[in-house]
Parts: C-alpha cells; structure tokens; sequence
C-alpha cells in the first residue's frame, strides 16, 4: 500500500479536478485527509485512489465498451475507470494490453461513418489526459534509466506511445516525449549522448510507408546498439520483417517484459563491466 501523503494541490492534478474539489471532497468526509500542525490538508496516495475508483462504474473490459467510455466519460471518470482496470487486471501492462485493441476500434468506427471526426479527437484526447494521470501516479527518480518516446518517421497518431509509456514507467523507467516530428538524426544525436537507455517508437496502422521506416531503422539502429541503447520499435506500422539492430514488438506486455529484461539484464552484468553506461540486451 503505498501511504505518500499529496498536497490539495498534488491531489488535484492526479484526479483532474480544481483544488476546491478535493477540499470539498475532504469536507464532506468523502475522502479522508489527515491535518498538518499548520492546518493543512494531506491526502493518502491509496485512499484517492480507492475514491476515483469509487466514483465511476468499471467498463466490461472489451474494446467496444471501453471506446463507449471514451465517447461517453469525462477525463476524471476515465481515470477513475483506468484505476479500477488496474486493480480488476493486476498491472497496469495489462491495462495498456487491453486497451490496444480498443484504439483500432474506436479509428474504425471513425472509418466506418459512425462517428465524425471531432468525436474520434475528443475521445482520443480524453484517454490521453486520463493516461497521464495514470502514468503521473507512478513516481519515478533521476536514477531510474532514462527511455525516449517518439513516433515513427511520418506518424501523426501518439495515443499508442501513450500506453507504451504506462508500461515502461511500471517497469521501472523514466520517460521523456519526443512525440511526433522528431528527425531521426535528432533521435541519432540523442542515442550517442550516452544519456538514454532506451528509445520507442511507434507506427500504427497508418503507417504504411515500409521504405521510409525500414530506412529510418537502418540508420537509428546501428547507433543505438553501438552506444548500449535498447531500440524498441512498436505498433502496428510497417516495420521491416526483420530487424538486424532492434526489437519489433507486437503487444504492450511484450514491451513491458523487455523494458524488464533490459534492466535485469543489466543489474546482472554491472559487476562484470568497468564502464559505467549500461548495456543493453541482445537484439
């Protein structure tokens, strides 16, 4: 059980809402609070927790009912949902597991006529806000090794690195957003800094131009194995079938055991290395 204590203010930020909320909540005895010697509120980590899942109803758990919520729900009851799919699945690489196919549901309906647009960007940008709150409530340090999130070269969709995000913060890392756009000689310079760990990037199905990614690989990837960084290429996208410098995963539990297996991988081989960079798996 974690027993962080969050300022009204901290509190506020993970659930979504204005800090008048949260005192509201506290006055009403809705969510219990515990009183500093100045008279100020702290909340319990677990405990706001536990109320945000109170607070929403839990979704079946299948990708139509889950882009029902999307459409429906607001950023705090997607959270509060997110949480209670945690706790109902046991991980949060699960959660991103079982949202996956999800997303390709809810870019179908778009495809088929049954929502417009501006439906399809609403939704997708409340599962964003309500995932980063999700990811926010995972603390991490500057010890923690640092991964890189990026799109494939001419991808516009970021909702997947979204979900490849929960799964690296749960297993251990540090994320910093690169997002889309990012020239692959930035992603070059950045994986010769000696600064990363890892880099993902995500193609969906949209990504259909397997020249332009197979190129964007060939000249990434004999960098990042060069300097000892884990190249993770996710998503749906047309990634090359065979990938000579890199993994190419499938599935979001599939990135989750090998962001785990890298730092396993690593804490083994320390004692044996005098360089202080770690190293990353065979690809």
């Amino acid at each position: 059980m974690n027993d962080e204590l969050l300022t009204t203010a901290e509190a506020a930020r993970l659930a979504g809402v204005g800090t008048s909320s949260v005192k509201r909540w506290a006055d009403l005895e809705l969510l219990p609070c515990v009183r500093t010697a100045g008279g100020h509120r702290r909340f319990q980590r677990h405990e706001l927790e536990r109320f945000l899942r109170d607070l929403s109803p839990e979704p079946a758990g299948d990708a139509n009912a889950w882009v029902d919520s999307f459409l429906s729900s607001g950023v705090f009851a997607l959270h509060g949902e997110l949480l209670r799919a945690r706790e109902r699945l046991g991980s949060w690489h699960a959660v991103a597991e079982e949202l996956g196919p999800a997303l390709k549901e809810l870019g179908a309906r778009w495809e088929r006529g049954q929502i417009s647009v501006v439906e399809e960007h609403v939704a997708s940008e409340r599962l964003s806000r309500a995932l980063e709150r999700a990811t926010e409530s995972m603390p991490s340090t500057s010890l923690d090794p640092q991964a890189l999130l990026a799109t494939a070269d001419g991808e516009e969709h970021t909702l997947g690195l979204s979900l490849v995000e929960l799964c690296l913060r749960e297993a251990g890392f540090s994320c910093t957003w690169s997002g889309r756009g990012t020239p692959t000689s930035d992603l070059v310079a950045l994986a010769e800094s000696g600064e990363l760990a890892l880099i993902a990037l995500s193609a969906s199905a949209a990504a259909t131009d397997g020249v332009r990614l197979r190129r964007q690989v060939t000249t990434l990837g004999p960098v990042c194995r060069e300097h000892g960084v884990l190249l993770v290429l996710g998503g749906s996208g047309a990634w090359p079938d065979s990938v000579a410098h890199g993994v190419r995963l499938r599935g979001l539990t599939e990135v989750f055991d090998a962001a785990r297996g890298w730092r396993k991988d690593v804490t083994r081989s320390r004692p044996r290395h005098t360089d202080k960079r770690p190293r990353s798996p065979e690809m």
